[in-house]
């Protein structure tokens, strides 16, 4: 599997695969990130068609796209259940400020949110509006991260309760139920 996926099935439905992707775009336990600096976070927007390949990136901006990815990762947190961390949503908040969305009328087509910007700000107005569209489709609640701490991998809940847990039994979820055994029998 490429860095960065999921199973498919904990992998979300298009488009909010998108956001799950982005914020599953560094891997915590193994420290990777794709997007390790202003070229990688150009090149992975640009790759799924977020941006533009000659669009400018800074360092500045790299900055405030991971704020992006880690409050989203906050929120995904909450909607497994765990309490939020208000001051990494604060900073989503702030950073997703600039990347305006607007409602664009075509004829022929359903309103949709679309970007009112380019370049970075244009990708983060482009992931906001899925993560609108989902939260309107009833999906969002379903995208989830695990919650063991060395983890936070964000993966799709599919079932029929909406009771997942973990991003995978096999690997957290047995990581996790062995320690709590352990705690549970100790002394």
């Amino acid at each position: 599997m490429a860095p960065g996926e999921s199973t498919p099935s904990k992998t979300a439905p298009q488009p909010l695969y998108l956001v799950q992707r982005f914020v599953n775009s560094v891997d915590l336990e193994s420290g990777e990130d794709e997007l390790a600096g202003p070229e990688a976070l150009r090149a992975w927007f640009a790759e799924r068609g977020l941006m533009e390949a000659g669009d400018d990136v800074s360092a500045a901006d790299l900055k405030r796209v991971v704020d992006v990815r880690e409050g989203l990762r906050a929120v995904l947190l909450q909607n497994n259940g765990l309490p939020l961390d208000e001051s990494r949503v604060e900073r989503l908040d702030r950073a997703v400020r600039r990347a305006g969305v607007r409602v664009r009328f075509a004829p022929g087509h359903d309103p949709e949110l679309v970007p009112d910007a380019v370049g970075v700000d244009g990708a983060i107005a482009r992931l906001m509006a899925i993560v609108a569209a989902a939260v309107e489709h009833g999906r969002w609640e379903r995208l989830k991260a695990c919650p063991r701490e060395e983890c936070e991998w964000a993966f799709y809940d599919k079932s029929k309760n909406r009771s997942g847990r973990w991003c995978t039994m096999e690997s957290c979820g047995n990581i996790e139920k062995a320690k709590a055994f352990r705690e549970r029998h100790r002394g």
